[in-house]
């Protein structure tokens, strides 16, 4: 099995029809599962997909499956599993085995998504600009934007320093990331997601200020912990995560009792209106 580097699942739409995809060794990666149904309108296309395999293997096109990857991605209970995922070469590999009047459109989609990423690599920058305007369009004001981009970044420093450290696997950084979370508002991020009845979306995406703050200081803090003491391996990154969060989780007590008032509710940062628009 093969797992991804970064938590980079995204999802991309192919006329209103959810697409998964994920960045590993660079490039993007999709799940074939979802490309499957786009294309075909299977009401089954994981049977699809093994059935295809097959047939792709008996044509003498083995090398088309194995270049498809198992990649954890999230699925609709919220989990990430591991996903049969392939890049933009392979996928159009694919398309051409699978007979569907949706193929030409798709793959101009397909080169689009993919030729917007290389530009990305290029320029991070463009990357930063296409983020902010997709949350501008679901009805973030600026100020939110700015705070949740600002997360975005010390998100990656952090991620940048576990790698440096010893830590490379995705279900790594979960538990770490868990550990701060437990120690920053005294909940895991699959409790809180429960608490604001969330499902597939961004956790991060329906936080106020007060919980994006709390969640960068939980972070920054452990990073600037990580950079002086060097922790090497999980388990020292660990008790490393739960002192950083608990700097936040410090902050965040402090300030609920100042004010008689919880950080953490069942609030979405939107509108109910907006919201479906995030889903």
């Amino acid at each position: 099995m093969i797992t991804s580097s970064h938590d980079t699942n995204k999802i991309a739409l192919f006329r209103n029809k959810q697409v998964r995809k994920v960045i590993y060794k660079n490039e993007w990666w999709f799940s074939v599962v979802d490309v499957i149904a786009v294309l075909t309108d299977s009401t089954n296309p994981q049977v699809y997909w093994r059935v295809l395999k097959k047939r792709l293997r008996q044509e003498g096109s083995n090398e088309t499956v194995t270049n498809c990857n198992g990649l954890k991605m999230p699925s609709p209970d919220g989990k990430l599993r591991t996903t049969d995922c392939a890049n933009t070469e392979t996928l159009f590999r694919l398309i051409q085995a699978i007979p569907s009047p949706k193929a030409e459109p798709f793959k101009r989609w397909l080169a689009k998504v993919g030729y917007e990423r290389i530009q990305e690599i290029e320029d991070p920058e463009l990357g930063q600009k296409r983020t902010r305007a997709l949350y501008k369009a679901k009805g973030y004001p600026d100020d939110w934007i700015e705070r949740r981009m600002r997360g975005i970044a010390i998100r990656e420093e952090l991620t940048e320093e576990w790698q440096k450290h010893g830590v490379n696997k995705p279900r790594e950084y979960e538990i770490l990331t868990a550990e701060i979370s437990k120690a920053t508002f005294g909940i895991t991020p699959s409790d809180y997601k429960k608490i604001k009845e969330l499902k597939r979306e961004n956790l991060r995406d329906h936080m106020d200020d007060l919980e994006l703050l709390f969640s960068m200081l939980g972070e920054a803090s452990t990073t600037e912990i990580t950079k002086v003491e060097h922790p090497d391996g999980f388990d020292e990154n660990k008790k490393v995560s739960q002192r950083g969060g608990k700097i936040a989780g410090d902050a965040r007590a402090k300030l609920e009792q100042e004010t008689g008032r919880r950080v953490v509710t069942k609030a979405n940062y939107l509108p109910k209106k907006q919201q479906k628009q995030v889903q």
